[in-house]
């Protein structure tokens, strides 16, 4: 097969983690693009890649960068994620992106029929949480008769070593963090879609190897109430115990309110002063580590049988690369399911969560296949209930 060209729109942390991927591979020819000269630089000097300084938030840009290119990875903030896979469908470029938002209007499976009409393969919200959880749900509820119940709990950025007030590090988008704890929840009850307020059903979850953490209500089932049929479906986010609390006297008293406001003839909004004092603080210094978590638990029904599939994995900072679980988590699976598409072992044409791979169960199991050799590896349990 010969060389394929690929590029990675954002050079962050994961966006890096992505093109060293391929950098690793003599069969593709990596290119980053991104905003910021020293990141492109950096990724540059590190590992064989192109690197091309350009605005990701500019359609025609966004176009000309892609026109020779075989495959396209997404991983620009969530607020850039709708125009930038628009334009590369638009393009008529194979695409796998890190973000996806269903909530209109920006709702990407809105563009199914544009990209099926371009013949593109559009894999979205291909990361950790949506991606992973989305794929696994899938592939479960591809092996029942009949889902009943869905629980996704999550969490990146949980440092190693606490440290007051927040027992947080950001590993991911900082305003998506923030979006996170202000978005409204989409939840699945007796079978309706229904919202709840982020930081809400507040519950202490134990886990073995790390002890007990928090769980409250966020909104990351993202394309699965439109997907997948279920009694019952909710996605939480993990943290230290505590933290919730903390975001929710800020989020209340105004701190995370997009509204200007004056202070000595300045407007300004809060959630950009908020942002300006928090995320020195929860940004990973040098010598930090962090661990992700994560557990899906889906039941259903099989024949006569009532059986519950629960999914765990506990990921650990990389000392090795010295790269975050976080971003592994969510660079790795976004990679791979490029791999795959360009390689043609995924080929189903149009707009996919991550349900649609798990459906595939060859494409599951070689995605599954190529984690565990990045020491990502998901425990598998099933019981009857």
């Amino acid at each position: 097969m010969p060389t394929q060209k690929v590029i990675v729109l954002g050079g962050g942390l994961i966006g890096g983690v992505m093109a060293k991927y391929f950098a690793e591979d003599k069969d593709f020819q990596v290119t980053v693009a991104d905003i910021s000269k020293e990141k492109v630089n950096k990724l540059a000097e590190e590992a064989e890649i192109k690197g091309v300084v350009t605005d990701l938030s500019d359609s025609k840009a966004i176009k000309k960068i892609v026109a020779d290119q075989d495959i396209v990875i997404g991983a620009v903030p969530h607020f850039l994620g709708f125009n930038m896979l628009r334009s590369v469908i638009e393009a008529g470029k194979n695409v796998v992106d890190i973000s996806s938002s269903t909530v209109m209007p920006e709702n990407n499976l809105t563009l199914d029929g544009l990209a099926k009409k371009n013949g593109v393969t559009a894999v979205v919200g291909m990361g950790l949480a949506p991606g992973m959880s989305n794929m696994i749900v899938g592939y479960v509820d591809s092996l029942l008769d009949e889902t009943e119940n869905v629980l996704i709990l999550v969490a990146g950025g949980i440092p190693i070593v606490r440290e007051w007030p927040y027992e947080y590090k950001l590993t991911w988008s900082p305003i998506d963090v923030l979006e996170e704890y202000v978005d409204p929840a989409r939840v699945v009850e007796c079978g309706k879609v229904i919202e709840k307020p982020a930081l809400s059903d507040l519950e202490l979850v134990n886990f073995s190897k790390i002890g007990t953490l928090e769980a409250f209500n966020t909104d990351g089932l993202d394309s699965l109430p439109y997907t997948i049929k279920a009694s019952s479906m909710k996605e939480k986010t993990l943290r230290y115990p505590g933290h919730a609390e903390k975001m929710r006297i800020l989020r209340e008293s105004g701190f995370f309110s997009d509204k200007p406001i004056e202070i000595g003839g300045v407007k300004i909004k809060p959630i950009d002063f908020t942002a300006k004092l928090l995320f020195p603080q929860w940004e990973m210094k040098e010598g930090e580590e962090e661990l992700s978590v994560m557990r899906i638990i889906v039941e259903g029904k099989k024949g006569q049988k009532r059986l519950r599939y629960t999914y765990e994995l506990l990921n650990y900072f990389d000392k090795e690369t010295k790269t975050t679980s976080q971003s592994r988590l969510t660079g790795f699976p976004c990679a791979i399911a490029a791999r795959l598409i360009a390689q043609g072992e995924y080929t189903r044409q149009g707009v996919c969560p991550g349900e649609y791979i798990g459906q595939d169960h060859k494409v599951y199991q070689r995605m599954m296949e190529e984690l565990e050799k990045k020491n990502i590896v998901y425990e598998k349990n099933v019981v009857e209930v």
